[in-house]
């Protein structure tokens, strides 16, 4: 089994997330930039608003899709000991300070004559296209209960067994329908994973406002 593309990906996951729909208190937030696409779709399913949380996983430098950890805004860490652990202190701290910098020129980029995000008081719905190691969604996690969410949600198409329970540490729910045995990377499970642009990105925000 694959997704087509995240489009969708972000529809079928809609449908174990039916009970939001229409709900005023609720927001869909794409972690930027792969899950923007997925959380488009699940905000158009469930007619909710959509916005943006900009997070940044923390790349193994020489395997940069396996995550040592995560940043987010508001000046979140999330790190797995087990991982950071074998890498030297120097090369942990260029990787970090590199994802800072990205981190913030995403969030300027994004957020551009729109107010600060602020969720107190409401249901944030945090979307991802999948969860490998779950550090980039402990991360949103972090970030959303900072700002005041009432109740985190985290729902990805895809994951592994481990992010799910990791993740479930943190957040009130998570929704994650396909959990197979034998993971690996994201990408295996969609035909269509080309990397999602600034451009794109700030599309779908468009059009989530409307």
């Amino acid at each position: 089994m694959t997704y087509r593309d995240r489009s969708a990906a972000g529809t079928a996951l809609a449908e174990q997330l039916a009970g939001y729909a229409g709900a005023a208190d609720v927001l869909v937030l794409g972690l930027v930039r792969g899950g923007m696409p997925v959380a488009a779709a699940v905000a158009n399913q469930l007619g909710v608003p959509l916005d943006a949380l900009v997070v940044r996983k923390l790349g193994v430098p020489w395997s940069p899709e396996v995550a040592f950890g995560a940043v987010g805004t508001s000046g979140v860490q999330v790190i797995i000991p087990e991982i950071a652990a074998r890498l030297p202190a120097a090369a942990a701290a260029a990787v970090l300070r590199h994802e800072v910098a990205e981190l913030a020129r995403r969030e300027g980029r994004y957020r551009a004559g729109r107010p600060p995000l602020d969720l107190n008081g409401r249901v944030a719905l945090l979307v991802d296209d999948g969860l490998a190691t779950g550090a980039s969604a402990r991360a949103a996690v972090a970030v959303a209960r900072r700002l005041g969410a009432a109740r985190v949600v985290v729902a990805a198409p895809v994951g592994s067994a481990e992010a799910v329970a990791s993740v479930g540490g943190e957040a009130d729910e998570v929704v994650c329908p396909w959990q197979p045995a034998q993971f690996g990377s994201v990408s295996r499970f969609y035909r269509e994973f080309g990397q999602v642009s600034d451009d794109e990105v700030a599309a779908l925000l468009r059009a989530g406002r409307r």
